[in-house]
């Protein structure tokens, strides 16, 4: 096997393709996990939207614009499928993985043309079961890749090349409509544009020119809709809401050690035991400046889960091929490729199905029976399941912070119309967040009864 991937051979990627899919069978079939709170409020978006509501204007939520739109996509096909997010996002992490592959290859980004690094991302993908799953962070992840792709190219190509330029810079913006957290590759863009690809003043300007059109785009998308003030008001506080701990560092690094040694051996040996050329050299430093600020996004994200780590994955894929490709001894090559490819996915299912009984990252079973349009002003989703979002407070943390800031007369009006356009039956409010919102608008609090602690509901 680990022979079989090292050779220069496109049929290869059929050996991929079946290591992917019996994963996934096994995945799917043997013990499948249970919804997750983040997939569950993304089905929840999308089922909002399809309705004729739009993100920020109507809904509160930290998500991207355009992870948005994709959700509404996601809804209208398949409804509220976990099965249909479990095979899309394995169409998109499949799209990454021949992509980084020929992109290596493309660029002699080894001595060699090889398809170890397609098995060894694939093997990575499996580090955690939402991983493998569409996600914000999946979307705007294939994006980034592109963007990537073309800074490989400025390391080999000696002309002018405005469309590349113009290219890093429209993915980039792509990725950050996607995923608000990808804002932090703009400085990468930068910085490794000018000190590594050598960008001249105009293809720095054309760059960022190219990552402002997605962005100006989707201003102009709110700007019709009479919603841009408050995506501008809203967009923001996505970056200071409280954090969903949802898995611990702890967790990670269990099971990362093995991958993040590799690695680190893997950048050793090819920078310090072996030749390389100056195109390689470059690369090399992108693909390390790449991992600095993908760690760095680690303290923006607001929910911890192992699906943000997606974006470390070239990278990492990059120095283990590395090592690979430069150990001399085989048999410790084999047995670490064995461990990495095989041995990874395995421990991974296993160690994470240990953490369901418990774990707030999964929507537990409700404590009644809900149906119809409801408001949930908390963390816990349970009550959605199988019934609708009915008001515009989707994300309690970031709605917490939006309702507590000091407004005006015009803000106060805004938010009235918001609640007033949306009226749940049902609302549950364990925190009295939305009693206070109640004591603030008395024509509000004529239409709804307190029926018990915490629980309001609509007056017929």
């Amino acid at each position: 096997m680990f022979s079989f991937f090292k050779l220069n051979d496109p049929f290869r990627l059929i050996g991929i393709g079946i290591y992917i899919l019996l994963l996934t069978i096994v995945y799917l079939t043997l013990n499948p996990f249970p919804l997750t709170n983040p997939q569950l409020t993304w089905m929840l978006l999308g089922e909002r939207l399809g309705q004729g509501y739009y993100l920020y204007q109507d809904i509160i939520d930290d998500n991207g614009p355009l992870s948005a739109g994709f959700f509404t996509f996601m809804d209208l096909l398949f409804g509220r499928s976990q099965f249909a997010y479990e095979i899309i996002g394995r169409i998109l992490i499949a799209f990454q993985i021949l992509y980084w592959n020929s992109m290596l290859i493309k660029f002699k980004a080894f001595d060699v043309n090889t398809y170890m690094p397609a098995i060894i991302m694939a093997a990575l993908f499996h580090f955690s079961f939402d991983l493998l799953s569409l996600s914000p962070a999946l979307l705007g992840s294939c994006f980034l890749m592109l963007a990537l792709g073309q800074l490989f190219s400025q390391t080999v190509l000696q002309k002018d090349t405005s469309e590349s330029t113009l290219l890093i810079g429209i993915y980039a913006g792509l990725a950050t409509g996607f995923h608000p957290n990808y804002i932090l590759f703009l400085p990468y863009m930068i910085f490794t544009g000018i000190a590594i690809s050598g960008f001249s003043f105009r293809q720095l300007l054309l760059s960022l020119m190219g990552y402002a059109l997605p962005l100006l785009l989707i201003s102009v998308f709110y700007f019709w809709k009479d919603g841009l003030e408050e995506a501008i008001q809203i967009w923001p506080l996505t970056f200071l809401s409280e954090k969903y701990e949802y898995q611990s560092l702890i967790n990670w690094l269990i099971l990362g050690i093995f991958p993040l040694l590799l690695a680190v051996v893997g950048y050793f040996i090819a920078t310090v035991l072996r030749g390389s050329t100056i195109n390689q050299q470059k690369q090399r430093q992108l693909v390390i400046i790449w991992l600095l600020f993908s760690a760095a996004e680690f303290f923006i994200i607001k929910k911890q889960a192992a699906y943000q780590l997606v974006i470390l994955i070239p990278g990492l894929t990059y120095l283990i091929t590395q090592f690979f490709l430069n150990i001399r001894k085989e048999f410790i090559a084999k047995i670490a490729f064995y461990l990495l490819v095989l041995g990874l996915p395995a421990a991974s299912f296993w160690y994470w199905q240990q953490t369901i009984p418990g774990s707030e990252y999964f929507v537990g079973k409700s404590k009644a029976d809900y149906s119809g349009d409801i408001l949930v002003m908390g963390d816990d989703l349970s009550p959605y399941l199988n019934s609708k979002l009915g008001g515009p407070f989707l994300n309690y943390r970031l709605s917490k912070l939006y309702l507590d800031q000091d407004r005006g007369l015009r803000e106060k009006a805004r938010l009235f119309q918001m609640l007033q356009k949306q009226k749940p039956s049902l609302v549950l409010d364990p925190n009295g967040d939305f009693e206070k919102l109640l004591r603030q608008f008395p024509a509000l609090d004529a239409q709804y009864s307190k029926t018990s602690d915490g629980i309001f509901t609509l007056k017929k």
